[in-house]
């Protein structure tokens, strides 16, 4: 079975997460970029991605030369802003028609997941979402082991 890592990262956290899977999984990998960058300082963002979450903000995303048809399985990732996958991820999976793929989500936080997992089946309900991965960090220091992480890997390749 195919499979392929789409991931949204806006402080490379996600992005590390991505290659390591990659390397793990011998996966494809696609990163989703918003057409207009995130820019300013740490708190103009966190102020700007929250107002942008509780208004369902779909920004313009970059295209994607990605045939998913092509795929079984699709790794979602997705830095957690304000309790849920980030509003490009939300814009992905809004524009994107991933009906009757497995769906494995994983999402990066420096604090708490929210209902991010529980987002991720709602907007992929016409797919078989599995359980998702919890990647903790301390900003650039990442809490979660890489122990756990492949653990998490080796429940895809038996899947």
């Amino acid at each position: 079975m195919k499979s392929i890592i789409v991931y949204y990262s806006y402080g490379g956290n996600t992005r590390s997460i991505a290659e390591f899977i990659r390397e793990n999984l011998n996966a494809d990998i696609c990163e989703i970029q918003t057409v207009i960058p995130y820019t300013g300082s740490y708190n103009d963002i966190v102020t700007q991605g929250r107002q942008e979450v509780d208004n369902g903000f779909m920004p313009d995303l970059k295209p994607i030369a990605v045939d998913f048809s092509q795929y079984d399985i699709i790794l979602l990732g997705s830095p957690v802003w304000w309790y849920t996958f980030a509003p490009a991820m939300n814009s992905f999976l809004h524009h994107t028609d991933l009906s009757g793929k497995t769906i494995y989500p994983f999402a990066t936080n420096g604090g708490w997941i929210g209902h991010t997992f529980k987002d991720f089946a709602k907007a992929c309900q016409n797919s078989n979402v599995k359980t998702g991965l919890n990647v903790r960090f301390n900003e650039a220091n990442q809490l979660t082991s890489n122990k756990e992480i492949q653990k998490w890997i080796d429940t895809i390749r038996k899947d």
